[in-house]
């Protein structure tokens, strides 16, 4: 039986995370979740436009590369790519599972998911992949990293944020948009 990373351990360490990434650091962003089922398709599996669900503010942790430009005979375009850092406890008590395609809103830039990795563990164990009955109740999947791209606010069918206000997504005529962002309960 292991003596460390049981449910006190890991209590410990999600506090403290919180409290460090919500009240100290307080980086937010924008998290807009891809709609599928108003994203129709036609026959080839293709949409035209996508459309997203209201952003859902997040904090997180944001490790950025530099800004590189590049020039052809269309004019300048911008790359960067940026890696955006969750507690995963934060994403499962908003009940918001993280996908490819989904944008995240940083710099009043949009950024598209293109990877995920989930394998921070802490005391390298997870207690679903258990084989021992000794530690089952030891270790816990920790975080979610999001890499991402810039992305193209044109192609997105998105508003930039202009002062302080949250864009809001464009919604058919009978919808009625909530302008309101999304935050978890005790922020």
């Amino acid at each position: 039986m292991p003596l460390f990373g049981g449910s006190r351990d890991i209590s410990l360490f999600r506090n403290m995370n919180k409290e460090l990434i919500n009240d100290i650091i307080q980086t937010e962003i924008g998290y807009y979740k891809l709609s599928l089922e108003d994203n129709p398709a036609n026959v080839y599996g293709e949409t035209q436009g996508k459309v997203y669900y209201e952003p859902t503010r997040l904090s997180c942790l944001i490790t950025k590369t530099d800004q590189s430009w590049n020039a052809d005979e269309f004019g300048f375009d911008v790359n960067q790519t940026v890696q955006f850092s969750f507690l995963r406890n934060t994403l499962v008590g908003l009940n918001l599972v993280p996908e490819i395609g989904d944008i995240v809103l940083f710099n009043n830039n949009f950024f598209e998911v293109d990877t995920l990795i989930e394998n921070q563990y802490i005391v390298g164990k997870v207690p679903d992949y258990s084989i021992s009955d000794d530690t089952r109740d030891f270790g816990t999947s920790f975080s979610i990293i999001l890499n991402t791209h810039i992305s193209r606010v044109e192609k997105l069918n998105l508003i930039p944020l202009r002062s302080g206000v949250y864009p809001s997504t464009p919604r058919d005529a009978g919808q009625s948009p909530a302008n309101e962002i999304q935050t978890p309960n005790g922020w």
